[in-house]
């Protein structure tokens, strides 16, 4: 059975790729959607929200170069075109929206989805022994559960 370079079974570790390639894919379509809720944000919450997004789109940056670089470590090969983005990905992008209350619905609903999307990718590393894998997304799944529950917490 061929191996990695970290020992793992490349045959086991084909459907983990693909998984954290699409996970990959909604970062960054994740990504987009908090520049524009940061960009374009209007209305009474301007000065709280707008810099609350710039934090959140910073850690997301951070954490698709971690992805990407664990797609790269297991012998994969990151997706890195916005066509890729686009159609490897079940979030959609969001446009047109100024208002707090929308941007702030908009984040949850991408959280929730990522959160799904983390939670069973872990289950598909977990049964291919990609420890590394599991960690990485069960410790973002950890920090968005809780960001889902102080944004719903402004929403009321």
């Amino acid at each position: 059975m061929a191996t990695n370079q970290i020992g793992l079974a490349n045959a086991e570790l084909t459907p983990v790729i693909k998984a954290l390639n699409a996970l990959l894919s909604s970062y960054h379509i994740f990504y987009i959607n908090v520049r524009g809720y940061h960009w374009n944000i209007k209305g009474e919450h301007f000065f709280t929200l707008h810099p609350k997004f710039e934090e959140l789109y910073t850690e997301i940056q951070l954490q698709i170069d971690a992805i990407a670089e664990r797609i790269l470590t297991l012998g994969g090969t990151p997706l890195h075109a916005y066509s890729e983005f686009s159609t490897n990905t079940k979030l959609a992008e969001d446009q047109n929206i100024y208002e707090g209350r929308a941007c702030v619905e908009g984040v949850v609903r991408g959280l929730q989805a990522l959160i799904e999307e983390q939670r069973a990718l872990a289950e598909l590393a977990e049964q291919a022994g990609d420890q590394g894998s599991v960690d990485l997304v069960s410790e973002y799944v950890q920090a968005q559960e809780k960001e889902v529950w102080m944004y719903n917490a402004f929403l009321g």
